[in-house]
């Protein structure tokens, strides 16, 4: 059976795809709705970059050109990276760790629950096992590289998708927030022309990248990105762009300022187009084996993202939604075990591609869903809305320990969910501060009240 999503799960994720759906009263609208959005052509591939904001690319192509090559000298080759993993739809945090410890688990499950030895032990906690298609990120929690937060959300919380997503999106349980909270991240540290420095590899702006000051891009695949010269592509491009950089590097050194600074920035070019080589329609080569699927193509999106951060290109803040289908309200084993599967050996065969490049200390994965879901089956075999779900920190930097404890099954909240233990909001106060570096209030409200988890190294 295939789990088939709720409608109001359908109608969130044709809203943030720029469809019109039937509104409830009082829903939110996601964060950077009707930003200014056009398309640059990727010269004579017929591939596109989206780029939403941006007054300083009036210029064109070639202005979002220059403007990227200006941001990869500045930002220099130890700029942070977070990419935002989204598992859609409400992901079961009982299922990815099932605490299989529990009789009470059992009895509320009597189809749909793990047993001990199902997949690999949590060895934090003796009560809960890693969901069999986990284990791949089961092996990485091992080596100390994921931090695991087997109960995060927020007090009082909403189980419907439009806020509960909204709410995480922005970093405040405030409905009327319009920019997303990576992109007033991006807003505080970001450049008026350098587009890739916020980058949704879903072909279209996402909510939490969404900003009020800087530009932000979107791709379909990395791939995509390349430079464009009106009437040139082939052998004759490459050509002039090498010429190009040659003139530069020749009057780089200059004592006139301006033919120096002309010169720097036409040896950049060519620099950064050379770097682009291995990116520009062909198939991506990676240090390490990706999954392969028919379905999906969001291995290919992760080989070419860690190509690009190998490439120098200037990304500080990356999105992407996960494969599958996370509402599942019935036939919920097979749904699961498909998108996670696909999703967690993807996340690990990067975690080993940016270890490859030696990239792995600036690369942090952040891997979230809106809510969990109710600790009982229901007569479908699915599970409906919860409210306390899992989340994961990959990476290097991840402190690789879990944060908040996992409540248990005989304390729950007043509905009948799981309690959070962590707050989804103390977390990216500490991603800000401790990853990112810059100060948390500047980003999220309200920032002096939260606490400060210790999710990073």
């Amino acid at each position: 059976m295939t789990s088939t999503a709720c409608d109001d799960c359908v109608r969130v994720e044709q809203l943030r795809r720029g469809a019109q759906p039937r509104m409830h009263r009082d829903e939110p609208v996601p964060a950077g709705t009707g930003m200014s959005r056009r398309v640059f052509t990727a010269r004579a591939l017929g591939a596109a970059v989206a780029v939403y904001g941006g007054a300083a690319l009036t210029g064109g192509p070639r202005a979002l050109d220059l403007g990227v090559e200006r941001a990869a000298a500045a930002t220099g080759p130890a700029s942070p990276v977070l990419l935002s993993v989204f598992l859609p739809g409400g992901a079961d945090a009982l299922s990815v760790l099932a605490p299989t410890g529990d009789d009470v688990y059992r009895k509320r499950r009597p189809t749909l629950a793990l047993r001990a030895g199902d997949g690999p032990r949590f060895s934090e906690d003796e009560r809960l096992t890693w969901h069999p298609a986990c284990a791949p990120l089961a092996a990485l929690h091992a080596e100390g590289k994921v931090t695991v937060m087997p109960a995060v959300g927020y007090d009082d919380p909403d189980q419907s998708h439009f806020a509960s997503r909204h709410f995480w999106e922005v970093g405040a349980l405030d409905p009327r927030m319009t920019t997303g909270w990576m992109g007033r991240y991006l807003d505080v540290v970001g450049a008026p022309d350098n587009p890739l420095q916020g980058l949704s590899l879903d072909g279209m702006n996402m909510p939490q990248l969404a900003t009020s000051r800087v530009p932000v891009a979107a791709v379909d695949r990395p791939q995509e990105y390349d430079f464009w010269a009106p009437g040139m592509w082939g052998e004759v491009q490459d050509m002039m762009i090498e010429g190009f950089a040659g003139l530069g590097a020749a009057h780089a050194g200059s004592s006139d300022p301006g033919l120096a600074q002309a010169g720097r920035a036409a040896q950049q070019s060519g620099r950064l187009y050379g770097q682009l080589g291995g990116l520009r329609g062909a198939e991506i080569t990676a240090p390490v084996p990706y999954p392969k699927s028919a379905d999906s193509d969001f291995p290919e999106r992760l080989q070419g993202l860690a190509a690009m951060l190998a490439a120098g290109l200037p990304l500080r803040c990356v999105s992407v939604t996960a494969p599958g289908q996370y509402d599942t309200h019935d036939g919920q084993a097979a749904e699961l075990r498909s998108g996670l599967e696909l999703t967690m050996a993807a996340l690990a065969a990067f975690q080993r591609d940016v270890e490859s490049r030696g990239l792995a200390d600036r690369v942090l994965i952040h891997v979230w869903s809106e809510f969990g879901r109710r600790p009982e089956e229901n007569a479908s075999r699915g599970t409906d809305h919860g409210a306390a779900g899992v989340s994961f920190l990959i990476g290097a930097r991840a402190s690789g320990r879990m944060v908040g404890e996992f409540p248990g099954l005989t304390r729950l909240d007043a509905q009948g969910n799981l309690r959070a233990t962590s707050d989804f909001r103390a977390v990216y106060c500490s991603l800000i501060e401790g990853f990112l570096g810059t100060e948390a209030a500047r980003v999220i409200p309200g920032a002096a009240r939260l606490g400060r988890p210790k999710v990073l190294r």
